[in-house]
């Protein structure tokens, strides 16, 4: 497969040192470079990029503030991360816009090509990944890896500012990805999942008790947020009836 990548960075050299590269790497396809964010992003905009390589500290817009206005506005369109900086200070911040690896300036071509391989993995892993409203299991970015989950384990998933909790039948604890509960809701089947809480999505199948206002899951009794009431009513009603 090949992989449609652009290349940000507003250092000439180290511009071109990655454009050549990518290049190099027969399974990546450069799309373009830019010295500027801003430009970068236009082109996203109007362009199908698969993954960047991005600097972070640029002017006018930096590469990190790039990434989280992708990681915003979650886009499905919208490319994958390599951070590629002279700054290790990153390396966190990197981790929670679900960058795909960070490359510390100055690298070897050996280094970019490990972590271009990783960005290889993740897309042929995505090509074959199932789709959750046909099959039966998703596939949950936990630390540096892709976890397989079954639909059919999921109780129910917890929402924090910058992760999850997804609580699974027959284990003892939670699983916890660097993600968004908005990102799992549209992950999840409607038939089978619905989000009754800012913080919660809930599996249908393992509700034991509801009333107008809580859902018992056995795990934990949640409030029905009054944002959620009406889509939940409606459920009770079809379930009663």
């Amino acid at each position: 497969m090949k992989i449609k990548c652009i290349v940000v960075d507003d250092e000439p050299l180290a511009l071109e040192m990655v454009c050549n590269f990518v290049d190099k790497t027969g399974f990546l396809a450069l799309q373009g470079k830019f010295d500027s964010a801003l430009e970068a992003l236009a082109y996203i905009n109007s362009h199908e990029v698969n993954l960047m390589f991005l600097d972070i500290q640029m002017p006018d817009l930096t590469g990190m503030e790039l990434a989280r206005v992708l990681e915003n506005r979650k886009h499905q369109g919208s490319p994958k991360i390599i951070f590629t900086t002279a700054y290790n200070q990153y390396a966190i911040e990197g981790y929670k816009v679900d960058a795909l690896d960070y490359l510390l300036k100055p690298f070897s071509y050996e280094e970019f090509l490990t972590a271009s391989h990783k960005a290889l993995r993740f897309f042929e892993k995505k090509d074959t990944a199932p789709k959750a409203s046909t099959e039966d299991y998703i596939f949950i970015k936990v630390e540096y890896q892709l976890v397989k989950v079954l639909l059919r384990e999921i109780i129910l998933v917890e929402g924090y500012k910058d992760y999850v909790k997804i609580h699974l039948s027959g284990k003892s604890s939670p699983l916890l990805s660097l993600t968004t509960l908005k990102s799992m809701e549209e992950m999840l089947p409607e038939d089978h999942f619905m989000r009754i809480h800012r913080s919660y999505i809930i599996s249908l199948d393992y509700i034991q008790s509801i009333s107008k206002s809580t859902v018992n899951m056995g795990i934990m009794n949640i409030s029905v947020s009054d944002g959620y009431k009406e889509n939940f009513l409606r459920f009770i009603d079809k379930w009663i009836n």
